[in-house]
């Protein structure tokens, strides 16, 4: 069973002037159990539409989904969820401790098992010394923090991220990358949006690629970066001078050119790719290079 099944899904608002408004259209897509999958596309182009209808907050106007074999319009689904929107709001006279344990009484979590959880999470997200302070005075990479503990309170079997990484410093988002390789390695299902290429490259198994409503691409991560070699960066020492030389081999020479330094008996030190990045395989999609 896939975590989440698409099928079709579309939505469309009435926009000003009796008009209307395409915000996705026709999407399809299955995301596996252990897959860590990045929703990548720019601002407007239908990622948070997409995550809002898959968690029940909004109705689509055509289509179906499940999680994990639910259909979307049970609010059974949304017990296999962990859900962080784009914007977190909590009710900030609240303690981060007050407010997991509002969290996990309507996930029904037994009180042992709350307070347990609770520690952990609060633990694993360095919020621990500050979990009887209320939120009101937190900064907005904590707040963002309190929205991952709420997320990971109850243990579900998928969490559904609306650009998880936003307000966070470098420490932040390599922890909150460290958790989903965590998450992914206990078969957990992790899909989240972003319109940050590097936070795809470094954890993501697949992205899908989502413009104007439309998905224009799935692919996996590895796949992009190795068939985007273009060429190779070779660091070498020839017989006739001690120093290190650097220099640059297009992809289609590296055999021809390898062939000859051996030959000569130069010493190659370094052979390192060079290739077309995830972001410029975005850019291209939006430009058009790609269809």
């Amino acid at each position: 069973m896939n975590a989440i099944e698409i099928t079709n899904l579309s939505k469309t608002y009435k926009g000003k002037k009796f008009s209307t408004v395409e915000a996705l259209k026709n999407l399809n897509l299955t995301v596996g159990q252990g897959e860590i999958f990045g929703f990548l596309g720019p601002n407007g182009a239908g990622k948070s539409t997409t995550i809002k209808a898959l968690v029940g907050l909004i109705a689509p106007t055509a289509g179906s989904a499940t999680v994990m074999g639910v259909d979307i319009s049970s609010h059974e689904a949304r017990r296999h969820v962990g859900y962080l929107p784009e914007n977190p709001a909590f009710y900030d006279y609240l303690t981060a401790e007050e407010y997991l344990a509002f969290v996990g009484k309507v996930f029904h979590l037994p009180e042992s098992l709350l307070r347990e959880q609770s520690e952990r999470v609060l633990k694993l997200l360095e919020l621990w010394e500050a979990r009887k302070r209320p939120i009101r005075g937190y900064s907005k990479g904590m707040v963002q923090r309190v929205g991952l503990a709420q997320v990971l309170i109850h243990d579900p079997d998928v969490y559904i991220l609306d650009e998880p990484m936003s307000g966070l410093d470098p420490v932040g988002r390599a922890l909150v990358k460290d958790i989903m390789l965590e998450l992914k390695a206990r078969g957990k299902c992790v899909f989240f949006s972003t319109h940050i290429t590097a936070d795809v490259e470094t954890v993501c198994d697949r992205v899908g690629i989502i413009l104007k409503g439309e998905l224009k691409s799935v692919e996996h991560v590895d796949k992009i970066m190795t068939e985007g070699v273009l060429g190779y960066n070779l660091r070498i020492r020839t017989r006739n001078q001690p120093e290190l030389v650097e220099r640059y081999v297009a992809k289609e020479d590296l055999e021809m050119v390898m062939q000859k330094l051996f030959t000569a008996g130069d010493e190659i030190s370094l052979i390192e790719p060079s290739r077309k990045s995830l972001e410029d395989f975005f850019l291209d999609i939006v430009k058009g290079k790609i269809c």
